[in-house]
């Protein structure tokens, strides 16, 4: 039986002027009527910006790599989907019968989606000022504990942190070719992952070099989808 929205909205400290709009968040395309895909595109975005704005205002001597990386340990749906179990969101989605069989108020993309939905409803119903708010208050625990410390480590060395924070197989680096004389030569390695489908190239005078350089560039490419949705 799915639990009362109203018992949500107090949970999260807002008092809908439109309560349809909460409905709606929480109602996946399997239901039918009018589901809440709209509504996660608004609250990606402004999620995406308001957390863009804390950090920038936290971290002022970051650069926009820094930044990036730090806004993509926060915007992606395993965070999401951690949050929304704190919420315990999956007792009020609403799912079409398929979505309830296979058990998607457990699934992390479904979840996070569905907490986004929200912060875009909030949006619409209480404006930027509330929204803002609710954000700093669902992500304080996260956003608390993030340090530039972590970014002064060098890439390979993320890169496979955060494989292994989200249980993943660690990167594997393959060496494409070598080419040059033994005093000037030119390496190409590259770099697979499993949140991404293309594989990502580094090259450098070393092959050392050559893998720090794929990695960097397979952190860029994870930061730039910023939701890990690949």
């Amino acid at each position: 039986m799915i639990r009362s929205h109203e018992h949500l909205a107090r949970k999260l400290g807002i008092p809908f002027r439109d309560p349809g709009l909460l409905r709606n968040a929480l109602t996946h395309r399997s239901a039918e009527g009018v589901n809440n895909e709209r509504l996660e595109f608004l609250g990606d975005s402004v999620l995406g910006f308001v957390v863009a704005e804390y950090l920038y205002q936290r971290f002022p001597s970051a650069d926009e790599g820094v930044l990036s990386r730090l806004r993509a340990t926060l915007v992606n749906e395993t965070s999401l989907a951690r949050i929304a179990r704190e919420l315990e969101l999956g007792e009020y989605l609403i799912l079409g019968s398929g979505e309830l069989k296979s058990g998607g108020y457990r699934r992390d993309s479904i979840l996070s989606d569905a907490l986004e939905a929200i912060l875009g409803a909030v949006l619409r119903d209480q404006g930027i000022d509330a929204c803002r708010a609710l954000i700093l208050t669902l992500f304080e625990r996260p956003l608390s504990a993030l340090s530039l410390d972590d970014w002064k480590k060098d890439p390979k060395t993320r890169l496979q942190e955060l494989m292994q924070g989200r249980g993943l197989p660690l990167p594997v680096y393959t060496l494409i070719d070598q080419s040059g004389l033994p005093h000037d030569q030119h390496f190409r390695v590259r770099c697979e992952v499993p949140l991404a489908v293309e594989p990502c190239v580094g090259e450098g005078s070393s092959r050392k070099k050559a893998e720090q350089q794929a990695a960097e560039n397979m952190l860029s490419r994870l930061s730039d989808q910023s939701r890990f949705r690949v």
